[in-house]
């Protein structure tokens, strides 16, 4: 599998951009799959559930399937957080893995800037930041893609992971 990642500020359009991608990206042939990291405490459960009643009983997983989707919960009870790597062994099988977040992990990345925020670049600091996708032409010494061509971006980075489409 492939890995190429995305990092930006809140707010900068990381997640709108994966979402145009992926379509993009499956029309080529690809399988896709995303990864996204938060710092935030998410439950995908409802409470009162029969599955958030087996997590609340102390179920270390839960797998729920239907006909449609299947999706495991593990709890870490206290664990620390898997790493990249080990998220990316739990995977199916695909062509690309889409990384939202992991910001300092090295794999090739694409920052996500808006220069009407007011935040800085991060690819100063950040080796593997390899092109710079914003809604605004920048000089930056990366390569610069448009925030707003989803197919471009796709372009780049299936050029940049030697990844070929299959359709």
């Amino acid at each position: 599998m492939k890995v190429f990642g995305f990092a930006g500020y809140s707010g900068s359009g990381k997640t709108t951009l994966i979402e145009q991608l992926i379509p993009v990206l499956r029309a080529r042939g690809l399988k896709v799959s995303v990864i996204k990291h938060t710092h935030h405490h998410f439950d995908v459960d409802k409470p009162g559930k029969d599955s958030w009643r087996h997590r609340e009983a102390g179920a270390e997983e839960v797998l729920l399937i239907s006909d449609q989707r299947w999706v495991l919960m593990h709890e870490l009870r206290g664990a620390p957080e898997p790493d990249l790597a080990a998220q990316l062994q739990i995977l199916s099988p695909c062509d690309l893995v889409l990384v939202e977040g992991f910001k300092h992990y090295p794999m090739p990345k694409l920052e996500i800037h808006r220069p009407s925020h007011g935040r800085p670049l991060l690819h100063p600091d950040n080796p593997s930041i390899v092109a710079i996708a914003s809604d605004a032409p920048l000089a930056a010494g990366l390569p610069w893609l448009d925030l707003n061509q989803p197919v471009q971006v796709a372009d780049f980075i299936l050029a940049h992971l030697g990844l070929e489409a299959r359709a």
